[in-house]
């Protein structure tokens, strides 16, 4: 193949990205990559098998950057119905590891709950689609109920952290396609005020022999020890704990690259999964945690942009929730590993070893150029 071959195949290549998403989703992946060789050093073959999933995540988001939106809204009701089987399927006979049901083994091991991340927001954004112009208090309740039975079977699971994920994917579809505030900020109250009873009472409902209600023990621990991780330093809380010393002993400018004493000596784990946001506040401090969340501002606001720009009710949403979702996940992983949130088993978007999670990622991803795509096939 010469040289203008390759350049041609090049620039087919990218045509269809969205050239400042994909400038700042590579920042991102070359960001995760400077962190993770950090923090697996000790682990031969991370960083190599990384790159092969951004290069996976990479094709995903090719493939769909080039799918028309009306063929997104053909798939998903398909998608949403067959990721809904699966959980079932889960429910019934799926396999157990470490005490969680959460996968299916259909001739190779399936975590379905993945599906929904994205089959989720889709669905919605399909079935208000179709509610255009007639959209009524009726059709919330649908959605609502649509929402519902996913998230449940994922929570029964359990997987809290994936639930979450889920059902804040569909509840940023509902609330852009017009939730009224009457019903969005009793909702906030009742939580801003339970949040607050937890935090003035702890020492009584987080006291031995005390069981809460709905939440598994693990969960009624994990909120008692984010409450206060000296109760159980060596376990629970031993994340939290060194965590919070390794992001707090870097400082403004960090230790530098490879420097990290926290990070190198084993004290935080998981360290190139979930926690890897202590691993890079520690090397690079608060300076390096300020340019991070502005790639992460850059990604949300890009996102934003495209969804504003859409040219349908469907593409609208889709792009909306979407964007939301990289939100969310930047924030329950930050808030977790700093101690403000409970652990729950997020990644850090871009930037976690991982490669289930980076190609759904990359799914969203490629959705969005497909939108910002079809947006400038339309203008021209």
């Amino acid at each position: 193949m010469d040289k203008r071959r390759v350049a041609s195949v090049i620039r087919t290549a990218i045509t269809g990205f969205d050239k400042p998403l994909a400038l700042i989703v590579f920042l991102l992946f070359a960001t995760g990559i400077v962190a993770l060789y950090s923090a697996a050093i000790d682990m031969p073959g991370r960083v190599e098998d990384q790159l092969r999933n951004i290069l996976l995540s990479y094709v995903v988001m090719l493939v769909i950057a080039y799918m028309p939106t009306q063929l997104l809204m053909r798939v998903a009701v398909p998608l949403y119905t067959v990721g809904v089987a699966l959980l079932i399927g889960v429910a019934m006979f799926g396999l157990i590891r470490k005490g969680a049901r959460r996968w299916l083994n259909v001739g190779m091991v399936i975590q379905p709950s993945e599906i929904m991340k994205i089959s989720m927001p889709l669905m919605l954004a399909w079935y208000f689609q179709k509610r255009e112009g007639v959209i009524r208090w009726f059709d919330f309740v649908v959605a609502l109920i649509l929402l519902g039975v996913p998230v449940g079977l994922i929570a029964k699971q359990p997987d809290l952290g994936t639930a979450l994920l889920v059902a804040a994917a569909g509840i940023y579809v509902i609330y852009f396609a017009g939730l009224s505030w009457k019903i969005i900020l009793p909702i906030l109250g009742i939580g801003v005020v339970a949040v607050t009873l937890v935090v003035t009472y702890q020492n009584q409902i987080c006291a031995p022999g005390v069981n809460w209600p709905i939440l598994h023990d693990y969960q009624q621990h994990r909120i008692c020890t984010l409450l206060d991780p000296t109760t159980d330093p060596l376990g629970k809380g031993f994340h939290t704990i060194q965590s919070i010393i390794a992001i707090g002993s870097g400082g403004v400018t960090g230790k530098g690259w490879l420097k990290g004493t926290q990070t190198h000596l084993e004290f935080i784990p998981e360290k190139h999964t979930d926690f890897i946001f202590a691993v890079f506040s520690e090397e690079f401090g608060l300076i390096g945690n300020a340019v991070l969340l502005v790639l992460y501002l850059m990604l949300i606001f890009r996102g934003l942009y495209i969804a504003a720009n859409a040219p349908t009710l469907f593409s609208r949403l889709l792009a909306g929730a979407i964007t939301l979702i990289f939100f969310t996940y930047a924030f329950v992983n930050m808030g977790m590993v700093s101690g403000i949130l409970p652990v729950v088993g997020v990644p850090l978007p871009l930037l976690s070893y991982g490669g289930t999670a980076l190609v759904t990622l990359g799914m969203g991803i490629g959705i969005l150029m497909s939108i910002s795509r079809q947006k400038r096939l339309i203008q021209t």
